[in-house]
């Protein structure tokens, strides 16, 4: 097929072949072109987003592309392309790309990140990491104000750590016993079970002396998270849209938007450059021990059980926090 990459041996990918159906295929291992280098994957992060092409809604196709949906993972340059400057073979990378459910993916050298020494033992899903860390920055938390979660899965987790060590007091909203304790060990001064909207705006309103949140993080992707964010943002305060709402419109209360006169904030980058520089302050983050993610793994699931680390991306057993495969 006219532009597609060279290949040169083989190599194990995953392919989606319908809703909830996964074979692993031996397919052609990619050469990078002028400009890309090729990663030899040590893991890949599984992203929530995954889980509606999982489904298999109506605009999906299928199959997959081998290796498709991965977009988290970290590894090794085994090959560079012509005109690519500042990488070598060897060096210890997390990639921006796309096809990371396998054992080898291609990525723009631009859209590589390299991994200091001080990280070599530790998994790094670039992606989501640097999500949490521009999500930060366009949430514009400072210290003394009152910074409401809602949803602490591995985003809000690291959200909650960046906000408490700004000098905010965070107040972590979410459904499952585990994720609030895991919040609280993150640094949330208050952990609220999410399961009644007027109980947990009532709580909330105590907590703030009737003024809620200067901030408000919704990390979930679904209505009622959506709904209970803007009830929980105070007069002035700022409403951050960090949740991947993939699945259909949403319905808003303008009439509570308008009143409250709050800023919403949609935090979702399609910016490389900008995820890049994401990447880049989260390597900062973790090699200088600012941050440290490394319980948020919960779950390791070699490649070819990947169905088994969405199934449970989707169900969340207990102690689940984030998944990881490793080819």
């Amino acid at each position: 097929m006219s532009g597609a990459p060279a290949v040169t041996g083989t190599m194990r990918a995953a392919v989606l072949t319908g809703p909830g159906q996964l074979r692993m295929n031996e397919v052609g291992r990619p050469e990078p072109g002028p400009g890309q280098v090729r990663v030899r994957l040590e893991g890949c992060g599984v992203c929530a987003s995954n889980l509606t092409p999982w489904a298999g809604p109506e605009w999906m196709q299928f199959p997959t592309e081998p290796g498709a949906l991965g977009h988290e993972g970290w590894g090794v340059v085994d090959a560079v392309g012509d005109d690519v400057q500042g990488l070598s073979v060897g060096d210890r990378v997390a990639a921006l790309s796309y096809n990371s459910y396998a054992e080898y993916d291609l990525a723009d050298a631009d859209a590589v990140v390299a991994l200091p020494e001080s990280l070599a033992s530790q998994p790094f899903p670039g992606e989501p990491l640097g999500c949490a860390m521009n999500i930060f920055r366009r949430s514009e938390i400072e210290a003394g104000q009152t910074v409401a979660i809602v949803g602490i899965g591995f985003l809000g987790a690291i959200l909650t750590r960046l906000a408490t060590d700004a000098g905010a007091r965070v107040i972590a909203i979410s459904r499952r016993p585990f994720s609030l304790d895991v919040a609280r060990e993150m640094g949330a001064a208050e952990a609220i079970p999410m399961d009644d909207h007027n109980g947990i705006i009532d709580r909330v309103k105590a907590l703030t002396g009737g003024v809620f949140c200067d901030r408000v993080i919704e990390a979930v992707g679904k209505q009622w998270p959506l709904d209970l964010s803007a009830e929980l943002t105070r007069e002035g305060g700022r409403m951050v849209v960090a949740g991947y709402h993939q699945d259909g419109p949403r319905q808003v209360n303008m009439q509570l938007w308008n009143w409250r006169g709050f800023d919403v904030i949609n935090a979702h980058e399609r910016d490389p450059r900008v995820s890049i520089q994401g990447i880049r302050e989260a390597v900062d983050a973790v090699a200088s021990g600012r941050l440290d993610p490394s319980a948020l793994y919960t779950h390791s699931f070699p490649l070819d059980r990947l169905d088994e680390a969405l199934d449970a991306t989707r169900d969340k057993p207990d102690g689940f926090i984030k998944a990881v495969v490793t080819p």
